[in-house]
């Protein structure tokens, strides 16, 4: 790994904060690009986009899905990358300078990081789970015959009430343990234990040594799922009634456009796939080199992302093609799910496949190799962030970065115990609930009003020339200063009055649990208010003057550093000048001011 160096000029901001260390920078800028496609590709690109089409009729899906990448997807992405790679800083230092006021959308950003990578290492646990299990000949979920199976189970696929598959009854019964609802927590399922603990120390293993090792992990874990995509796609379009499935999935039900939930939902995927609000990317882009090309990035990674799940859609779909011809109903009849698309629906299709065992294989080390490299990015968050505000601190105690990620996995891990009891499944959908779909859009609402209207354009597409040499096209900064915050505010209603409790198939969560939910929203969406509250009460002067400080780029910076060499005794600082300012004061100029 290599230490980056950034321009006089460029450097001359950062030294009004406190002494940090060398930032590293990525070795080569691919790795960045790698890493940056393998944050923003996962699972959700294999299960929630198929699913979301099949839901929505099909290529009607696609006509929003695309425009939704142009406008929303590309333009926040951009703009995230910029903010981390001019600040060199993880989230919370970053929108803490950009607009004090709203720092806490940058805690916040990373407590649902944090939470999300608790439970998200689950899903890798449960491929970890279903590749072992796939080196079996016949694979376990492909008869009735096993102790586990009940009278009602059917080796055909079925859309009936009465019975279930093979295939759920491996994923309900086997692996699961599954009670009847959160309310019975049973017992701790050992051999998912066990796997959690490989998982955690599967991701270990690739961050320990910060961009250096996952520089070099990404290299396969980004790269190597597209081998199997493509291999699956060849095996599968040679399956009787593919053709069917892939009928389906680009010939569009026009009708279906009319539905404002079909364009929410489009929205929301690109939103989710790619990672806005997460912090993930902002966080990677804090390493890059001070003059790199961030468009070139951006356009890249957004635009793999969604490639990739169109290709996945083919993969997906020709196989639901195959699955309505062994079952002799309509592609649109097949019973499918959210999840269960991945580890019910699929596997069910792989049971009838010519060599069966090996495509198992191969699909499940695929969502293995998705899912890691989404998880390390969200530790990473936590690790960069974490580093970032209190690494003499850090240091002191565990002596050595790599013990301090090691704890932070350890700690990661204790939380997600619950989830691999026999009721982890509810307690696994209860969390992404009120996580990925409550937090994450108010969390994205307020990073758009805190960088595109307090922070604005004008900085914005200064820092970005600063950067580069360019300013951004007209077309970014409309999308930035007029459409994106329009159609986040949108996709913001739309999900409070669409909004459905939590549930699991027809189980619906106990007033409780529901509370239980609330409360794990509120872990990352309190940090907005508080760090509101906490800005106010640290800025210097009267109620008006700490209000125009708190929507002042740097001014956090400026009373932690001026204030704390001179005693804070100099007086308050004149804050039109800076406020006026495109770029972000340098040291001369604070101490000006101050």
């Amino acid at each position: 790994m290599e230490l980056g160096s950034r321009p006089a000029a460029a450097m001359s901001k950062k030294e009004a904060t406190d002494q940090q260390p060398s930032r590293p920078t990525w070795s080569r800028q691919i790795e960045f690009t790698l890493a940056g496609i393998g944050c923003a590709v996962g699972l959700g690109n294999v299960w929630r986009f198929p699913y979301l089409c099949y839901r929505s009729g099909g290529g009607a899906f696609l006509v929003p899905y695309l425009l939704m990448l142009v406008v929303l997807g590309i333009p926040l992405l951009y703009m995230e990358l910029t903010v981390g790679q001019y600040t060199r800083r993880g989230p919370v230092h970053a929108l803490a300078t950009v607009c004090p006021l709203l720092k806490g959308v940058g805690i916040a950003s990373v407590a649902i990081s944090f939470i999300m990578c608790t439970y998200y290492n689950i899903v890798i646990t449960w491929a970890l789970y279903y590749l072992f299990n796939s080196f079996q000949a016949p694979l376990p979920w492909q008869s009735c015959n096993n102790t586990w199976n009940t009278p009602n189970c059917t080796d055909h696929a079925t859309n009936s009430s009465y019975s279930s598959t093979a295939s759920q009854e491996f994923f309900k019964h086997k692996m699961l343990g599954q009670t009847s609802g959160v309310e019975e927590t049973g017992i701790l399922r050992w051999e998912l234990f066990l796997i959690l603990i490989l998982a955690w120390i599967l991701i270990y293993l690739c961050i320990f040594k910060g961009v250096k090792s996952t520089g070099k992990v990404v290299y396969f874990t980004a790269l190597f799922p597209y081998v199997i995509l493509i291999a699956l796609l060849i095996n599968n379009v040679q399956l009787p009634g593919a053709s069917d499935g892939i009928s389906f999935f680009i010939v569009p039900e026009w009708d279906k456009l009319r539905s404002v939930e079909v364009w929410v939902n489009a929205a929301a995927q690109i939103f989710n796939s790619i990672g806005i609000g997460f912090g993930s990317l902002l966080a990677m882009s804090s390493y890059n080199s001070f003059n790199n090309n961030v468009l070139k990035d951006t356009l890249f990674i957004s635009i793999t992302n969604s490639l990739t799940s169109i290709l996945a859609g083919f993969v997906i779909f020709s196989a639901f093609g195959y699955m309505s011809y062994l079952q002799g109903i309509p592609v649109s009849q097949l019973a499918v799910d959210g999840p269960g698309l991945v580890y019910v629906v699929y596997p069910q299709a792989f049971a009838n496949m010519p060599v069966s065992q090996l495509w198992a294989v191969l699909f499940f080390f695929m969502l293995l190799c998705l899912g890691l490299d989404s998880e390390f990015a969200m530790v990473e968050v936590m690790v960069t962030s974490l580093m970032d505000e209190f690494y003499q601190q850090l240091i002191r105690i565990f002596k050595r970065k790599e013990l301090f990620i090691l704890a932070v996995c350890g700690v990661a891990f204790l939380f997600g115990i619950p989830c691999v009891m026999q009721v982890g499944i509810y307690v696994f959908q209860l969390m992404d609930h009120y996580t990925a779909i409550v937090s994450i859009m108010f969390l994205a609402f307020f990073e758009i009003i805190a960088i595109c209207w307090s922070y604005g354009v004008k900085r914005l597409s200064s820092n970005m020339e600063e950067m580069t040499g360019q300013k951004p096209n007209i077309f970014f900064r409309l999308c930035w200063l007029v459409v994106d915050p329009v159609l986040i505010t949108v996709i913001l209603i739309f999900s409070i009055i669409q909004f459905r409790p939590a549930r699991y198939g027809d189980y619906v969560f106990p007033p409780w649990a529901q509370g239980i939910g609330w409360v794990i929203a509120l872990a990352s969406i309190i940090w907005i208010p508080l760090g509101a509250i906490h800005t106010l009460w640290v800025l210097p002067g009267s109620l008006t003057k700490k209000l125009k400080l708190s929507i002042t780029p740097y001014a956090l910076n400026a009373t932690k550093g001026v204030y704390k060499e001179r005693g804070g005794g100099a007086g308050e600082p004149d804050i039109s000048i800076i406020s006026s300012s495109t770029s972000l004061p340098d040291k001369k100029s604070i101490e000006t001011y101050f």
